[in-house]
């Protein structure tokens, strides 16, 4: 599957990547185009890669200390000691956030489905 941004689309916004950040970059990119059309394979081309820039940013971004989308965050000194939270995925993991979601045109939709009803008539209609 062809990746719907590439490592130029991720630096542009984002930082200048090393040789080896290149080749993960790309890699990620063609991962991360799978994920999305798990979402909405119909969704428009900017918005792929919108999304595929913003999740390999993140995942990236990871790499560097603080992770990028960690809601919480806490550090020590001397006996060291760090933890942080991270509302939509594991750290360093190719996720889709819940603005990605809304931009591919899924989730937050509140619903039920309820197969009792079709037992009741009139209840299917």
């Amino acid at each position: 599957m062809a990746a719907y941004a590439t490592y130029t689309d991720v630096q542009a916004s984002y930082r200048e990547l090393t040789q080896d950040e290149q080749a993960i970059c790309t890699a990620l990119l063609e991962r991360a185009a799978i994920y999305i059309d798990a979402y909405n394979a119909e969704a428009a081309a900017d918005i792929k890669k919108e999304v595929s820039v913003r999740m390999v940013q993140r995942a990236l971004d990871s790499t560097d200390g603080v992770p990028m989308g960690a809601t919480q965050g806490s550090m020590s000194a001397m006996g060291y000691s760090q933890s942080y939270t991270v509302g939509g995925g594991s750290v360093g993991e190719l996720y889709i956030g819940k603005l990605e979601k809304k931009l591919l045109g899924v989730g937050n939709s509140i619903g039920s489905y309820s197969p009792i009803e079709e037992l009741v008539p009139g209840g299917d209609s």
